[in-house]
């Protein structure tokens, strides 16, 4: 008979996350089947403690070759790091330097993109912020080498204005990143041509319910519903709802869905296209079919 073997691959482990904290750390899990039953458990540590230098966001570039991170921090600043041994690439310390603290305008988006400009080379990226006052900024970086001083940063990145009141909460860019979604508290959730920096839709809040109640503006999260289509996407709100949008049909939500009684703290997209999983700030979690509202 066959004699078979199960040998691990040390350098390439079933799962590899990586997850960021209030002190500024970025920690790496891995998992592996074996001895644990696969239990996920922390090999590695990246940075100091620091909580000036708390995680508010970050967005990884995940590529074959010189996979990249970019972390925004609650002092204002947007660091690059590898995302292979946590090597410091870049560091962006002026993000919010329009508001002097970076506390009263926190950045709550930032997204490393590599197909949004066509000149960029394979060792570049653009990078995008959001802060909570509605000032967005993109610039490319360039990559000489593998250390903090090969880096160029753009000297003109492009800084637009996406709202005049209300608080940014949530941003998100589609696949293909020609295009990106923002939203808040008092801010109608509005999609924006990244390219020409126009607005092109914005949502229109539902009409009062039964009761002649009108729900404030209140949105907390955001994505793209399938990656090959910007037309479609959740939103997630304050008052415990999930909406569905199509800027090809209409303003107003062509499907709403209420979830438990907390807000909704986190929506992800499958990869199917019409699947979505939300997160509520009752720690609840849940899966629901877009075609059936199931």
């Amino acid at each position: 008979m066959p004699r078979t073997t199960t040998v691990e691959s040390p350098g390439c482990p079933p799962l590899r996350a990586l997850t960021f904290d209030a002190l500024g750390l970025v920690k790496v899990i891995e998992a592996r089947d074996g001895q644990n039953g696969g239990a996920a458990k922390m090999v590695d540590r990246w940075g100091d403690p620091d909580a000036s230098k708390s995680v508010l966001t970050a967005s990884i570039i995940d590529r074959e070759s010189d996979p990249l991170v970019g972390i925004a921090r609650k002092c204002g600043s947007v660091d690059v790091i590898s995302a292979i041994d946590g090597n410091l690439r870049a560091q962006i310390p002026d993000i919010c330097q329009a508001s002097g603290n970076p506390e009263d305008d926190a950045i709550i988006g930032v997204h490393l993109l590599q197909k949004h400009r066509s000149e960029l080379s394979s060792g570049s990226c653009a990078l995008l912020t959001t802060t909570t006052k509605g000032q967005v900024s993109m610039e490319s970086i360039e990559f000489g080498g593998r250390t903090l001083a090969d880096y160029i940063r753009d000297p003109s990145p492009t800084v637009w204005s996406i709202c005049e009141s209300g608080n940014i909460l949530c941003s998100k860019v589609d696949e293909k990143e020609n295009y990106a979604l923002f939203g808040g508290k008092g801010v109608e959730v509005n999609v924006w041509d990244l390219h020409k920096c126009v607005k092109i839709w914005t949502a229109k809040s539902p009409p009062k319910n039964n009761l002649g109640i009108f729900t404030p503006t209140w949105f907390t999260s955001a994505t793209f519903l399938s990656k090959d289509d910007h037309r479609k996407f959740v939103a997630g709100t304050n008052s415990h709802q999930v909406r569905l949008y199509d800027i090809s049909a209409q303003r107003r939500p062509v499907m709403s869905i209420d979830f438990r009684e907390t807000p909704i703290r986190a929506v992800s997209e499958d990869i199917d296209g019409h699947t979505i999983y939300i997160g509520n700030g009752s720690g609840d979690l849940a899966s629901i079919d877009t075609r059936t509202g199931i």
